[in-house]
């Protein structure tokens, strides 16, 4: 049996929606052990000047604990 915990990050990027999942799992994977999953709470576009400047999400990330 195995017990979870969950943890939320943000993560941001200036390319998409897609390279912030990278970058905030990727980091994750850097601090906390076992990484199982991870859940996009919400997204959401930085704008400057009309166009889209940054892409944010916010994250939950699943990890099992150490027995």
């Amino acid at each position: 049996m195995s017990v979870a915990r969950v943890t939320e990050i943000s993560a941001t990027s200036p390319e998409s929606f897609e390279a912030a999942i990278k970058v905030g799992i990727d980091r994750a994977n850097k601090t906390l052990r076992n990484v199982k999953g991870c859940w996009i709470k919400d997204q959401n576009v930085m704008i400057e000047n009309g166009k889209a400047k940054e892409f944010k999400v916010n994250m939950q990330i699943t990890f099992e604990l150490d027995d």
